[in-house]
Order: C-alpha cells, then structure tokens, then sequence
C-alpha cells in the first residue's frame, strides 16, 4: 500500500555571519550553538554543499536531496513539478538575523551568470520583525548613473548612499529579481525566499573585516556587469489579496489564517512558514519560525490556527 506523507520538517543549519546575531533564538526559539554570530537559518536547502534533513517522522535522517530525486518524486513534490525542475529542488529559504548591516550586494541576472561562472538568484524578503529606524536598500536613486557609480565604488565610498533607501517594519514585503543592486540594513529579521543559488557578487561592505579580521573579498568587475541601471526607485510590494509575489521561479502567498485552509492545490506541494501566532500544518504543530513541506500526498494537507500568520511558497507552473 502506497505510505501517505504527513508535512515534512527540516533540521535548520545555522550560518555564521559578520553582521549577525542571537534574535533567532531570541525571538523565535531557535537552538543556536554557544557564543557564535548568527545571521542566517537555512530552513529549506538542497546545495551541494548544504543539506536540509529532515527531522522526524517517515522520512527522518534523509536529505531533502535524497526525497527529490529519489523514487518518491512525484508522489512527495507532484508530477508536474517532479517533471518541470531539474536535478535539485530549485527554492532555498532562509531567515535572516541582521543585528548590521549586510554588505551592498547584487545578484546576476541569467545571461550574466553564465558569461560569469554562476547563478542567478531572484530573491524576496518579508520583514517579521524591525528595531525603529531599520531601513531596506533596494534599487538606485534617481539620477543614479554607471559611471557615477563606478567612479564612487572604485574610490572607495560608500555606495549604499546612492541606493533607494525605505524604512522597515514588520510585514513589509520587497521583491528583488535578479540585477536588482540591494541591501539589508540593521534590526532586521526577514524571511528570505530564492532560487536555488549561491551566488552574490560583493559590492561594498563599509570598510569592515569579516569573522577572520580580514576585508571580505568584493566583486566590483561582476558587479558592475550584474546590476540593473534602469532599476531606480523600486517600491515595496503592494500584495494583490493573499498574493505576494507571483513569479516565475516562485509563488509566494501570506495567509491570516483563522480557521482552515488547504495549504496545497491539488497534485501540488508547498513550504508553509509562521511568521506569527500558532498553526498546525498536516499535522505537525508550527509555531513562528516554523517551515514545513507539505508534501502533494499528505493526507490532511490543512492549515488550521486562531489567527495565525502564515507564508505559502510554491513551485510555479513551467
């Protein structure tokens, strides 16, 4: 007889940043190891150098890697997802802990990345938690130019002053495709949902040494190439109903649940995440901070709460 899945649930690995902190145990329970900076949470990774596990239940001890290719594909993810996506699942979804401020950063677009070595990475961040004044980066200012830019970066200043800069509070939503120059400034605690990717060219990072005590290394030639010129003034998401963001490598829906709603379409799987109260998903119990897969077989694939906040990711149609 064919196992029915109940929501898989992940062991997060946790990533050392300069500019991190401790609030994801803090504020979201999280058991961090004594005494290290903190920055990130990888809650959901299939990266040949990181792996999610899973904790618990069917599946417990094997690699989100190992359930994606292996037999139970279409069961787990859904036949047109299993069919549609190549050798890796194709999201990586963090939280990010920005005790400072992240380096200026962009991401290649498609056609650069592949002239560069790397990957494209589009990317979105929900804000669950902001000190007064923290602030995102995203975009140019207008009258921003290439070469103004480049004449500042190559000298030396500090180009964040000439990125659109807009407060932060808990809830905003920006979305951030590839080549869209950006970053995170301090007292942030964000929800982050990409392409499977790694690859972040440096811009600037505000003269500070890293863990080592030495400069981290910028990528001022790949940036350039990488950032988007026409890319000024871009606002925060405005959401349509439910609807995040709608794009080609993700769908992304925020949930005030009270009551029940069906957290997959049918044939389909979906990452559930709390970003605030209580909710139970296919029967595991998620409190904020909390992701789990909801795999396309799960026999009660619900999410019930009192008022829970919830995110719903999937695999677009291709």
């Amino acid at each position: 007889m064919r196992a029915v899945s109940d929501a898989i649930v992940f062991r997060p690995l946790f990533m050392e940043r300069v500019w991190g902190g401790r609030r994801l145990e803090e504020l979201l329970g999280k058991p961090l190891p004594p005494g290290a900076v903190i920055g990130e949470a990888w809650e959901v990774v299939d990266r040949p150098e990181a792996q999610s596990v899973v904790a618990g239940g069917e599946h417990e001890g094997r690699t989100l890697h190992d359930l994606w290719m292996g037999p139970d594909r279409a069961r787990l993810f859904g036949a047109r997802a299993a069919a549609a996506w190549g050798d890796r699942y194709p999201l990586l979804v963090k939280i990010l802990d920005c005790e400072d401020t992240l380096s200026v950063q962009v991401h290649p677009p498609a056609a650069v990345a592949a002239r560069l070595g790397g990957e494209p990475k589009t990317e979105m961040w929900v804000v669950v938690a902001a000190r007064p004044g923290a602030h995102l980066f995203a975009g140019l200012r207008p009258g921003v130019t290439r070469a103004g830019f480049e004449t500042a970066l190559r000298a030396g200043e500090d180009v964040s002053a000439l990125l659109q800069k807009v407060d932060s509070a808990a809830g905003d939503v920006m979305f951030l495709p590839s080549g869209r120059v950006h970053a995170i400034g301090a007292g942030n605690l964000i929800f982050e949902v990409q392409q499977n990717s790694d690859t972040t060219y440096r811009v600037f990072d505000f003269h500070r040494p890293g863990l080592d005590g030495r400069p981290r290394e910028l990528h001022v030639d790949e940036s350039l190439a990488s950032i988007d010129w026409d890319d000024v003034d871009p606002p925060l998401v405005r959401p349509d109903g439910d609807v995040l963001v709608a794009a080609d490598v993700f769908e992304v829906e925020r949930w005030a649940v009270a009551g029940e709603r069906r957290a997959t379409t049918p044939g389909e799987s979906a990452i559930v995440a709390v970003a605030g109260g209580e909710a139970t998903v296919a029967g595991a119990t998620l409190r904020p901070g909390d992701f789990a897969l909801v795999p396309a077989d799960a026999a009660d694939p619900a999410v019930r709460g009192d008022g829970a906040t919830v995110l719903r990711i999937q695999l677009p149609a291709r």
